[in-house]
C-alpha cells in the first residue's frame, strides 16, 4: 500500500523544529525567514505555520488567500526550501466545521489545494482546543467526535496524494484531556485504529505545558496510537502569561525518548528574538544520541541524562547569543549599509555638520562621558535565571527569594542585638549585592547595540528591575537603612508601587493567590482553608477567643482586663458585617477567624466605651484577627485580612483600626510586620491598650 511505504520511507527523519503555534501576533515574514537561517545553522528541519491569531489559518478557514497574501506565503515556502527547511502549513477548520456536509470538505480541499500551488508539499489539520460537541447533523453521520475528524483527515489526506509529511492533532492531545485515561480513552483509540498509518499525530505529552515528558508516558500513548507521536513542545510557551517570557534550556525531556518519537517541535514565547534560546537548546538536544560516545566534560551529580546536558547547553546557546547582542547587524546576517534617498539636482544642500575627527573632552569640574559597559556572558546567565522554566525559577532567582524569605522572617534581628545579628546583616548585604547586579545587567541590557531583542524583552526585564527594587528597599528599612514608607506601603503610592493592574487586584483577592509559587513562601508543611464565616462557626469562634484570652501573653487576668471594642466580635455580641467574616481551617478544624465590622461605633457602644468621633470620622470600621499558636505559617492571616480591607473599601469606609493589649506580642507583632496599619492616638484608651490602624 502506498501509504504504508511513504510512512516506512520517512521512519528515518525526525521532524525537528519550531511551531508557530501561539495565540497572539504572528511573527512577521522577515523573522519567519531569519527563524530557517538558524534552523538551517543548527541542524533543525522543520518549520510549522500554525498561528492562531491568522485569522485564514482558524478563524476564516474556508477563505481563500488573496493574491498579496499569496505572494508572501510564496516567498516565505521557498526561502524555507532554501535553508533545508519543511514548510508544513497546517489549518485549524474545527471551530466551525460541520463533518457531514460535502461542501465544508470541499471547501477545505479547495484552501489546501491552493497552498499547495504555492509549492507547500506538507500540510497539517489541528483540532485543538475547540468544543467536543458535535452539532445534530454530525451525531446522525458520525458514532463520535473521533471518528468524524478521522474521516475527514483521512480523506483530505488521499485527495493531496499522501504527502510525506502530513500531521493531524488531536482534541484531546495531552494525557490530562483523556478521559479516563490515556489507555482506556475511547477518543485516542479510535484515531489510532482508524487513521491511516502515514498520518503523525501531535502530542504535547502529560499536559498542556508538560513539566517533565517520560519515556514510559509516550511508550503508553504510542501503543494507543499505533505509531510514535511528534511532541509539540509547550514548555516555552508564554501565550497564557503576558508577564513571562521563557530563557532557560530544554529540559526534562530524557534522550531515550528520540528513538521512540517520531519528532519534536516547540511552540516557545511569542516574542520571536528571545526563543534564540529554546530553539538553539532543542538543537542540541535532538544531536544527542546515546551512540556519540563518551563526552569530553564529565557530567555533573545533577545531570541524569549521559548525553545531553541541560546547563551547557544553555551555556552554548548564551554563548551565541551574546554575539547577536553586541551586534547591529540583522541576526544571522550581514550588515547593511541604511539606504539613502537619491537627491534631486533642485534640492538645497543639506545643513553641514561637523566633520572634525575630535570628540568633546569635558574640561576641569565638567560631568564625565557617559560610557556604557558592554554585555556580559554572566549577564545572560542571569537574565535566563530570572526568566528560567514554567516550573522553575533559575538558581541565582530561588537564592534570592530564599534569602529575602530569611531576611523577613527573621527582621527582628536587624534592630536588637541577637545570636543571629551578624547573619542577618551578612544575608542582607548578599542580597543587596543580587538586586544590584539586576540593576547593571538590565542597564548594559538596555544599552546593547541589537535593539530588536532589546524591544522583545524590555518589558519583561523593566518589570523585573521594578520588582527586585521595592524588594531591595524593603530590606534596606528592615535593616534601617532606607526611609520607610518611601516606596512601601505607601497610602499614595506611585503606579509603580503596585503590580499586576486589574488582574493582579483581581487574583489577590483569592483565598488560594500565591500557593501556586515557584518558591513556596514558607515550605508548606499544612495545607490551610480559607472560607466565609457562617453562624454555626460562633461557638468556634468564642472558643478560639477564650483559649487565647487564657493564653494571654500578660499577667492580668482575663476578667480585670479593659474590654476592646472587637471583642464584642469575637464573643458574638455583634454580628460582623455582611462578606466581612472569614474563618480558617486546617486538617484539625477551625484555627483562626477574621472579623470586620464596618461601623465601629455599635461596638463601642456595647461596651459602653467613650470615644472621640474624629476616631470613627477617620477610621469608622474595626478589625479583629485571632489565630491558634499552631497557625505557625503568617499567610493564612494576612490573605484573609487583605480580603477584608477590600470588602471594607467597597463600602465606602475611609479606613479600618483594630485594637491590641501590649502584652499581645504576637498579634502585635503580626500588625506591625503587615506594614500598613500605624499606631494611632486615642483618648480616653487606657496605657494597656494600643490602636492601629490604616487608611483605605
Amino acid at each position: 500500500m502506498a501509504t504504508s511505504s511513504r510512512a516506512r520511507s520517512q521512519e528515518g527523519r525526525f521532524i525537528s523544529g519550531v511551531v508557530e503555534g501561539f495565540y497572539g501576533r504572528p511573527w512577521t515574514m522577515e523573522q519567519r525567514t531569519e527563524l530557517f537561517k538558524r534552523e538551517q545553522k543548527w541542524g533543525l528541519n522543520t518549520y510549522l505555520y500554525a498561528p492562531k491569531d491568522d485569522y485564514k489559518h482558524r478563524m476564516y478557514w474556508r477563505d481563500m488567500y488573496s493574491a498579496e497574501e499569496a505572494e508572501q506565503l510564496v516567498a516565505l515556502i521557498s526561502a524555507a526550501k532554501q535553508h533545508g527547511v519543511d514548510f508544513i502549513y497546517a489549518i485549524s477548520p474545527g471551530l466551525d466545521i460541520t463533518f457531514s456536509n460535502p461542501k465544508e470538505v470541499a471547501a477545505l480541499k479547495r484552501k489546501l489545494d491552493q497552498v499547495k500551488e504555492f509549492g507547500c508539499r506538507s500540510f497539517s489539520l489541528l483540532f485543538d482546543d475547540i468544543e467536543t460537541e458535535m452539532c445534530p447533523a454530525d451525531k446522525e453521520a458520525f458514532s463520535s467526535f473521533a471518528h468524524a475528524q478521522v474521516a475527514v483527515t483521512n480523506e483530505v489526506y488521499q485527495h493531496l496524494g499522501e504527502p510525506d509529511t502530513f500531521l493531524f492533532c488531536p482534541t484531546d492531545y495531552c494525557a490530562r484531556f483523556c478521559k479516563p485515561n490515556v489507555s482506556q480513552s475511547s477518543y485516542l483509540r479510535t484515531v489510532g485504529e482508524k487513521l491511516l498509518p502515514g498520518v503523525d499525530i501531535l502530542w504535547t505529552g502529560p499536559k498542556v505545558v508538560s513539566h517533565k515528558i517520560s519515556v514510559e508516558s509516550i511508550e503508553e500513548v504510542s501503543s494507543v496510537l499505533k505509531r510514535a507521536p511528534v511532541i509539540w513542545d509547550n514548555i516555552h510557551a508564554n501565550d497564557y502569561d503576558p508577564q513571562r517570557i521563557f530563557l532557560g534550556p530544554f529540559k526534562d525531556r530524557p534522550t531515550e525518548l528520540i528513538p521512540k518519537l517520531r519528532g519534536v517541535l516547540t511552540n516557545p514565547n511569542c516574542e520571536f528574538y528571545p526563543n534564540f534560546v529554546a530553539i538553539h537548546t532543542l538543537a542540541t538536544w535532538c544531536k544527542a544520541t546515546a551512540d556519540e560516545g563518551p563526552r569530553d566534560v564529565k557530567m555533573g551529580d545533577e545531570e541524569q541524562d549521559p548525553c545531553y546536558s541541560p546547563n551547557k547547553a544553555l551555556t552554548l546557546a548564551l554563548t551565541d547569543w551574546l554575539q547577536e547582542f553586541l551586534s547591529t547587524d540583522q541576526p544571522g546576517g550581514p550588515c547593511c549599509p541604511p539606504a539613502r534617498l537619491k537627491k534631486d539636482s533642485t534640492e538645497e544642500e543639506p545643513m553641514q555638520t561637523d566633520k572634525g575627527d575630535r570628540s568633546y573632552v569635558p574640561g576641569p569640574g565638567e560631568n564625565p562621558l557617559y560610557t556604557a559597559e558592554p554585555l556580559t556572558l554572566d549577564d545572560l546567565k542571569l537574565l535566563s535565571d530570572l526568566f528560567y522554566l514554567p516550573y522553575e525559577h533559575g538558581s541565582t532567582a530561588r537564592t534570592m527569594l530564599q534569602q529575602l524569605d530569611w531576611l523577613t522572617n527573621n527582621s527582628r534581628a536587624a534592630t536588637a542585638e541577637t545570636d543571629q545579628t551578624a547573619e542577618w546583616c551578612s544575608r542582607a548585604q548578599q542580597f543587596d549585592d543580587m538586586c544590584e547586579a539586576v540593576v547593571q545587567m538590565f542597564n548594559r541590557l538596555s544599552n546593547a547595540p541589537n535593539r530588536r531583542i532589546l524591544y522583545d524583552l524590555y518589558n519583561f526585564i523593566c518589570d523585573i528591575k521594578s520588582g527586585v527594587g521595592l524588594a531591595r528597599a524593603y530590606v534596606k528599612t528592615l535593616g534601617g537603612r532606607g526611609r520607610p514608607s518611601a516606596q512601601l506601603m505607601n497610602d499614595d503610592p506611585e503606579p509603580w508601587d503596585f503590580r499586576g493592574g486589574l488582574s493582579g487586584e483581581f487574583q489577590r483577592m483569592l483565598p488560594g493567590h500565591g500557593n501556586r509559587d515557584l518558591f513556596r513562601h514558607p515550605p508548606m508543611t499544612a495545607v490551610y482553608c480559607i472560607r466565609p464565616y457562617c453562624p454555626e462557626d460562633k461557638v468556634e469562634v468564642q472558643r478560639i477567643f477564650r483559649e487565647m484570652q487564657k493564653a494571654g501573653e500578660g499577667n492580668v487576668p482575663p476578667k480585670a482586663q479593659p474590654p476592646l471594642i472587637c471583642d464584642s466580635l469575637s464573643t458574638g455580641d455583634i454580628s460582623p458585617s455582611p462578606q466581612c467574616a472569614l474563618v480558617l481551617e486546617d486538617e484539625i478544624g477551625m484555627c483562626g477567624y477574621a472579623l470586620a465590622l464596618t461601623d465601629a461605633k455599635s461596638a463601642a457602644a456595647k461596651i459602653q466605651r467613650a470615644t472621640s468621633d474624629s476616631v470613627f470620622e477617620e477610621f469608622p470600621s474595626v478589625i479583629t484577627v485571632q489565630m491558634l499558636p499552631r497557625v505557625t505559617d503568617p499567610s493564612p492571616a494576612k490573605r484573609m485580612i487583605g480580603q477584608l480591607l477590600s470588602s471594607i473599601r467597597s463600602t465606602g469606609s475611609r479606613g479600618v483600626f483594630c485594637e491590641l493589649r501590649h502584652s499581645d506580642r504576637r498579634r502585635l507583632d503580626f500588625y506591625t510586620k503587615l506594614g500598613s496599619f500605624k499606631p494611632v492616638k486615642v483618648s480616653g484608651l487606657s496605657q494597656d491598650i494600643l490602636a492601629m490602624a490604616t487608611s483605605l
